[in-house]
């Protein structure tokens, strides 16, 4: 597979181990048309040399990139309704990989001299990918018009100079979606995003919950590494 030599896996949340999240499968989708192929965001991570129909295997149907163990739904804790939920997760997307930023993604933005060395830990994260175990009775999936939302959202954020995370991919995936809060049915899509770390403060909230003061200090860890 033609990735860069720049492409650079490194699994690091996937090294926590079990108790932080689920190992998932992306949902079958009867259809993966390309819409947004972000190549300047692939080009940071040394993914822009990957065929169309390479970049849906890995962006449709969610074969694993070289050095990636395979998708994991990341468990957390939060606020519902002005509630405590211990029960969520990553209920309709997981984190699909981990890969280091090319030294040149991290001149460019004016990084120090170990950072472009050593490059950001970033991460490729779903939505819209299909049911986890942390659903609860929703479809697991997103459709194509608040995944295009989300794209132009984000290139105007990028545009402005706003660290964010970056829309990576967006696959139109075939499938009819019934929402109570615009007309239905509409049309589904899969979208992966670019971000500097997924973990949340709901993570770290999980772990107070369960008294567990050696996964607070694994997070702490590997957050400050």
């Amino acid at each position: 597979m033609p990735v860069s030599p720049d492409c650079r896996p490194d699994p690091r949340f996937f090294d926590l181990g079990e108790e932080y999240g689920d190992a998932v499968a992306a949902a079958d989708f009867p259809e993966t048309i390309l819409r947004v192929r972000n190549d300047r965001a692939a080009a940071s991570v040394g993914l822009d040399r990957l065929s169309d129909a390479e970049w849906i295997a890995h962006f449709g149907r969610f074969e694993p990139l070289p050095g990636q163990p395979g998708p994991i739904a990341m468990r957390y804790h939060g606020h519902q309704f002005r509630t405590y939920n211990s029960d969520l997760g990553d209920g309709r997307g997981f984190l699909a990989a981990q890969l280091r930023e090319r030294p040149q993604a991290a001149s460019a933005r004016g990084a120090s001299d170990r950072d472009r060395n050593v490059g950001r830990l970033l991460d490729l994260g779903t939505k819209g990918s299909g049911q986890t175990p942390w659903s609860r009775g929703g479809d697991g999936r997103l459709t194509l018009k608040g995944g295009m939302r989300e794209v132009l959202a984000a290139e105007m954020l990028e545009a402005l100079g706003v660290p964010t995370s970056r829309a990576f991919s967006l696959i139109e995936t075939g499938e009819a979606l019934q929402r109570g809060d615009e007309p239905s049915p509409t049309r589904s899509a899969v979208l992966v995003r670019l971000s500097h770390s997924h973990i949340r403060f709901g993570t770290f909230q999980r772990a107070a919950y369960l008294g567990r003061k050696d996964m607070i200090e694994a997070l702490v860890e590997h957050a400050r590494a």
